[in-house]
């Protein structure tokens, strides 16, 4: 499962369709881009709290999974607390494999 995902959200982040860290998130679901949310399991409450937030008020889908290393691992970059999909497309390949 971990590997499928890996490989789901590195062809994302390829293609530009990632955005990531606290930071480049909110900005992200500010700017009612974010189809899909994935918060690392440990980030911290604060940062849980807002994108929680923001992401309810925008009916976005949160998946709370993996920790801040693994997310950052999977897209080729240092930890992360958060990854949002950007693209439909890769909504529908990313949902697949979580839930398998």
């Amino acid at each position: 499962k971990m590997q499928q995902l890996k490989f789901a959200l590195s062809l994302a982040q390829k293609a530009g369709k990632i955005s990531s860290g606290d930071m480049g998130v909110e900005m992200s679901l500010r700017k009612n881009k974010v189809k899909l949310l994935i918060i690392a399991q440990n980030a911290a409450e604060s940062t849980k709290k807002s994108l929680y937030s923001l992401a309810q008020n925008k009916s976005v889908p949160i998946y709370e999974i993996f920790s801040k290393d693994e997310l950052g691992m999977m897209i080729g970059k240092a930890p992360r607390a958060a990854l949002a999909i950007l693209d439909k497309n890769f909504v529908v390949m990313v949902e697949k494999y979580m839930k398998k």
